[in-house]
């Protein structure tokens, strides 16, 4: 037995000179360079005394060492936690401890706000920074380049990705190797990917988008990236003749179609540009393939399961479907109430089966029931439907989910904040169409009886409490919440009354 994950991603490169990570400025580091560092960093991991299995807590700035950091845990049997660098020490603290952490990283200038977290929850904690120094990488560096890997079977997690629900806290998505290899090899096949292709990666990873699919689909094809920080205009519209394929969410596309520079001639190299993580307007679809003679390829995954369809390689990519349930991944669509399946074109929840589809939840067996079939299918929370040609139609999402640029935000979690303020009874938040973000985050609020919230001080607290693309683009008072006959919010009466107040001229 050996560690399939590391095996089949990382170490079939070993000794090979062949670029990897094409860094913005300038330098070039090899599949060989890049296992290197994570074999020193792995053996830096090995000398915390850490066990296989134990979490490793991650939220560092995108960089090189970072997601070397990924491949040193798969070496030493480790279970790889990202975070997202938005999220504050309160929403840092439940993870670090819901997970039990051994090990927390974190770029150095959040190292204080973090220490009486990690140690609480009796965790080392260690620095990586953007530029690669910090307290691991110097330890690290003194450490031999190389390291055998820790025995593993495809059935051993690999990751945690925390997801949630809009009640409750957030849940712990357990995803094994089996998980991510099944999914990175699917997607090669499907999309074509080999180790001549560039990607121009521009995505975060601490997300399943720009870590498990983009990234390992690289690994696995032994192509190369263009591995940029952030999305930046300027850096991708000087190299995107360098590469051949790219990774977005929707904001990327219309961001790109904003600026004149963007022309066909700029896409003749390229050979397929993905969309995903948020619906894609069929007018994007329609203006990008005008402009450039590219069809975009939009697939659907989540958190819990990678990546669940795609539109065809070969074949009509139509706009506004999400394509096919990729090959092994079994999709139905059912009755929300009683899970019986619905008739080819009825829309229902839709369900997915398949080797890509997680463990469970970390220490929520209730929640693992309740959301994982016993048969195998996995309820996703999102309605749809699939028609006559069998393309999958994404029409809505179950527990009002909000995605704004890629990113899941949970009204809940917000309300929570919400409802604490002085002056609010309560509140409710919704997402509603944005041109530029796809949604955006719109929180209403009920006063209390004879009280004037004051909507700017309630902002502040928000913007303070939590992560940046969670904050409300506005706060409206109302002086009720709609509700049906058995007191229930209706949010869609909300989203209807709401759906143009940032897309209207």
């Amino acid at each position: 037995m050996g560690n399939p994950l590391y095996d089949q991603l990382f170490g079939i490169h070993a000794g090979q000179d062949t670029p990897f990570l094409y860094l913005p400025d300038g330098q070039t580091l090899s599949h060989a360079d890049f296992l290197d560092m994570a074999s020193r960093i792995a053996n830096a991991l090995n000398g915390f005394e850490l066990q296989p299995g134990d979490r490793v807590a991650v939220q560092v700035e995108k960089s090189p060492e970072a997601l070397a950091l990924y491949a040193a845990c798969a070496q030493a049997g480790l279970i790889f936690l990202p975070l997202n660098t938005a999220y504050k020490s309160a929403e840092l603290s439940y993870f670090i401890e819901n997970s039990g952490a051994a090990l927390v990283v974190c770029d150095a200038a959040n190292q204080a706000d973090l220490a009486p977290i990690a140690q609480a929850q009796n965790a080392r904690l260690e620095t990586l920074n953007a530029d690669g120094s910090g307290s691991l990488m110097r330890r690290a560096l003194g450490m031999l380049p190389a390291f055998e890997p820790v025995k593993r079977s495809e059935d051993d997690l690999a990751a945690f990705l925390y997801t949630s629900g809009t009640t409750g806290r957030s849940k712990g998505a357990m995803l094994t190797q089996a998980n991510l290899l099944s999914n990175a090899e699917t997607l090669v096949q499907e999309w074509r990917f080999t180790k001549d292709d560039v990607l121009l990666h521009a995505l975060p990873i601490f997300h399943t988008h720009g870590l498990f699919v983009a990234t390992n689909v690289i690994l696995a094809s032994g192509g190369s990236m263009i591995f940029l920080p952030k999305f930046d205009l300027d850096d991708i519209l000087r190299l995107m003749p360098n590469a051949t394929s790219m990774m977005g969410v929707p904001t990327f596309y219309t961001r790109l179609l904003a600026d004149e520079q963007f022309t066909g001639d700029l896409t003749r190299h390229m050979r397929l540009f993905i969309s995903g993580s948020a619906p894609l307007l069929a007018e994007t679809h329609e203006r990008f393939e005008d402009r450039t003679g590219h069809r975009i390829l939009e697939r659907y995954g989540m958190t819990e399961t990678n990546m669940n369809t795609s539109n065809p390689y070969d074949g009509e990519r139509r706009a506004g479907t999400v394509g096919f349930p990729l090959p092994d991944v079994d999709l139905k669509v059912t009755d929300p109430e009683t899970g019986e399946t619905l008739p080819q074109g009825e829309i229902g929840m839709i369900e997915v089966r398949g080797p890509n589809v997680f463990e469970g939840y970390w220490q929520m067996p209730e929640k693992t029931a309740a959301e994982l079939r016993e048969d195998g299918f996995f309820i996703t929370g999102d309605l749809g439907r699939v028609d006559e040609d069998g393309y999958v139609h994404i029409v809505g999402r179950g527990k009002d989910l909000i995605i704004s640029g890629g990113f899941n935000i949970y009204p809940k979690e917000i309300e929570l904040v919400l409802d604490d303020q002085p002056g609010v009874l309560e509140s409710a938040v919704i997402g509603v169409p944005h041109p530029d973000f796809g949604e955006t985050v719109l929180g209403i609020l009920v006063a209390e009886p004879d009280q004037s919230p004051d909507v700017e001080a309630i902002m502040s607290t928000v913007q303070n409490e939590l992560a940046r693309f969670k904050h409300p683009r506005e706060l409206i008072l109302l002086d009720e919440l709609p509700r049906n006959t058995m007191g229930k919010v209706q949010k869609n009466a909300l989203r209807d009354r709401y759906k143009a107040r940032f897309t209207s001229n």
